[in-house]
């Protein structure tokens, strides 16, 4: 448990008794999404409280920040359009130590002629985007969280029921110090980043239409004899979609054979049922990698530890409800294949500060619900072609049939050679067309 939770409960109490005056902002979970959206919030002046169920880590700005796993991590894939949001709040020069830049993207099928490549020079951008370990995006967030005093962070912290009124919002939570406590908290509005079995979307009855993939995703890094040169590659093969991204060096371990841009995040995607001899068996998986991607990583070396993550397509049948709001992976969770979920998600988020914001320029009640509503409507168009595009990768390059496969293959031929394509798909990718 966090060092403050005590000090925060206490402030919480403040809090409470005037909620409406502090036009006060409830967030339901704390991960990377939930804590991205109270920065946002707080950078616009906004105080809000959050509520996360697990125990958060102390952490200082003191840490070793060194990886002590170098092939144990999980990551993500941020758009241009994300970096820039974390640019506007003052929290990119943070991270970016950590984040490695996406100077190309190489796209092919495993035995078909049709591949096709994205530059940065071509596109005339910075790079098409970042990738950074989740650990250490999540510390820079808890750390920044922490340290901003809008900000009223509680973790050990289960949601129990949730109670709206004309004019706030009331939950109900049990909180897990030393002994269970139960604790109410009142707000103008309540926004749900709580995952995908939100558990605050099943108290306000909000059903979900659920696809399942029958696709499991095998995540890792892992390490080649040939550097990545910052380049992203996506194959695809008979089993599924996969993806190699480059990795930061690590910093401070003294190991001069990892300098070079050796490290790969990788996302491996194979029939649920077959994720256990992946994950069990380096050499198999290894072997896999290889056979799928031929040469253009290089060699396979070494695999880090594994973790196998069912994919399952799940949308909420809406996303405000009165004085609450579904946002994140408890709104849309998607299939990875396009690296588009985490970098949706926080376009949501910042459309959503933006209008709380104005709103609270104007004098105006922050959780109005024909506000929430006109935001829902404002973020339809995005999620629903991010939704579309996310299912036909996934359903267009996994088809059988040989006149799709050949269809398929000349499209990625047409894209690669056609004037105008790009930039429109490059900026779709980036984040910068929503």
């Amino acid at each position: 448990m966090m060092q403050t939770t005590e000090a925060n409960l206490s402030k919480l109490n403040n809090i409470k008794h005037s909620a409406m005056t502090e036009q006060q902002v409830i967030i339901a979970g704390g991960g990377h999404v939930g804590l991205s959206f109270a920065l946002l919030l707080a950078h616009h002046g906004i105080a809000s409280t959050l509520l996360e169920k697990n125990s958060y880590p102390t952490v200082s700005p003191n840490d070793d920040s060194n990886r002590s796993h170098y092939l144990d991590s999980r990551n993500t894939a941020l758009s241009r359009r994300t970096v820039q949001i974390y640019q506007e709040i003052g929290l990119w020069d943070e991270l970016q130590s950590h984040a490695c830049r996406i100077d190309a993207v190489q796209i092919s099928e495993q035995g078909s002629f049709g591949r096709a490549q994205l530059n940065k020079a071509d596109e005339k951008v910075e790079s098409f985007g970042q990738v950074m370990e989740n650990a250490w995006l999540g510390r820079e967030l808890l750390l920044a969280a922490q340290q901003e005093p809008l900000i009223t962070l509680i973790d050990n912290a289960d949601v129990i029921a949730v109670d709206q009124q004309s004019d706030s919002v009331t939950l109900s939570f049990s909180y897990y110090g030393e002994e269970e406590h139960e604790q109410q908290l009142q707000g103008s509005v309540l926004v749900a980043c709580d995952g995908r079995d939100s558990t605050v979307r099943q108290l306000l009855g909000i059903d979900t239409t659920t696809y399942d993939y029958k696709q499991t995703a095998i995540v890792g890094v892992v390490e080649t004899d040939k550097p990545h040169k910052h380049n992203a590659i996506e194959r695809f093969s008979p089993a599924g979609p996969l993806a190699v991204l480059p990795l930061t060096d690590p910093e401070g371990d003294g190991n001069d054979d990892y300098q070079a841009g050796y490290r790969r995040s990788v996302v491996w995607v194979c029939p649920t049922g077959e994720e256990s001899k992946y994950l069990e068996d380096d050499e198999h998986f290894l072997a896999t990698l290889q056979q799928a991607f031929g040469e253009r990583a290089g060699m396979f070396k070494t695999a880090g530890r594994r973790g196998a993550y069912p994919l399952t397509r799940v949308l909420a049948d809406k996303q405000v409800d009165g004085r609450c709001v579904i946002m994140g992976n408890a709104a849309h969770t998607l299939h990875p294949v396009a690296g588009q979920g985490f970098n949706l998600c926080m376009r949501d988020a910042h459309v959503l500060a933006q209008m709380m914001s104005a709103q609270v320029l104007k004098g105006a009640d922050i959780g109005d619900p024909t506000l929430l509503k006109r935001y829902e409507k404002a973020r339809h168009t995005d999620q629903k072609r991010v939704i579309r595009f996310c299912d036909a990768v996934v359903h267009g390059f996994t088809h059988p049939n040989p006149a799709v496969k050949l269809a398929r293959n000349v499209a990625l031929v047409a894209f690669d050679k056609l004037p105008n394509i790009k930039p429109l798909i490059a900026n779709y990718a980036m984040g910068l067309k929503s």
